[in-house]
């Protein structure tokens, strides 16, 4: 960098990637926990299976990020579907199967699998 008007530039462009992520309220995060509980049950499948399915789907509206511990450590591997405008829905005990799954019956066509989520694993 030779001048502050560079820096500037570079600022101005970073800020400008930040606001249109921030912006978009269209898209559908799927968080899951990679905490040391969810990893030793078996986050790291889960995640990477969550990835391809989203990628072999080419769902340009869906993100798939990781989190700490989300605090239900006996029901990991969790992961947390949040949709705009929607309520937040919880997977537990959950598997790579069971991932692709949730793809194409929730993501995709817009079921919750009901079975696999927190509200029915407590009762």
């Amino acid at each position: 960098m030779k001048s502050i008007e560079e820096l500037m530039a570079l600022r101005d462009a970073a800020k400008a990637k930040m606001t249109a992520r921030d912006d978009s309220t269209e898209i559908t995060r799927i968080v899951v926990g990679m905490a040391t509980c969810g990893i030793a049950a078996g986050a790291r499948p889960v995640m990477n299976s969550f990835v391809e399915e989203i990628a072999k789907r080419n769902l340009s509206n869906v993100t798939v990020a990781q989190t700490g511990c989300i605090g239900m450590c006996q029901y990991e591997p969790i992961v947390e579907v949040l949709e705009p405008g929607k309520e937040k829905v919880t997977y537990v005990n959950m598997t790579a199967e069971k991932a692709a799954k949730v793809v194409v019956d929730h993501i995709v066509n817009g079921n919750p699998v009901t079975e696999y989520t927190v509200g029915a694993v407590a009762k």
